[in-house]
């Protein structure tokens, strides 16, 4: 498996990661699947890691601070 670390990967091939891991996002129930997008957008642009924000995204949730609403199919904004 090829390396997913910024430094290793162009933002295309950082981009095509996100979305070959979420899925289809635009037709997925009706766009609730965008949330998750945004939450990589950080990775895309190469300014986090993705282990970094899957790690804040987990300690929100252990926690339970910081969290969005969840709506009926997803997290809402």
């Amino acid at each position: 498996m090829k390396s997913l670390l910024i430094q290793d990967t162009t933002r295309e091939e950082r981009k095509q990661i996100v979305a070959d891991s979420i899925g289809n996002i635009e037709g997925a129930c009706d766009g609730c699947a965008a949330g998750l997008a945004e939450m990589y957008q950080d990775y895309i642009d190469g300014k986090r890691e993705i282990r970094d924000i899957n790690m804040e995204f987990s300690a929100r949730y252990v926690f339970g601070t910081g969290m969005p609403e969840k709506g009926e199919c997803g997290y809402a904004r």
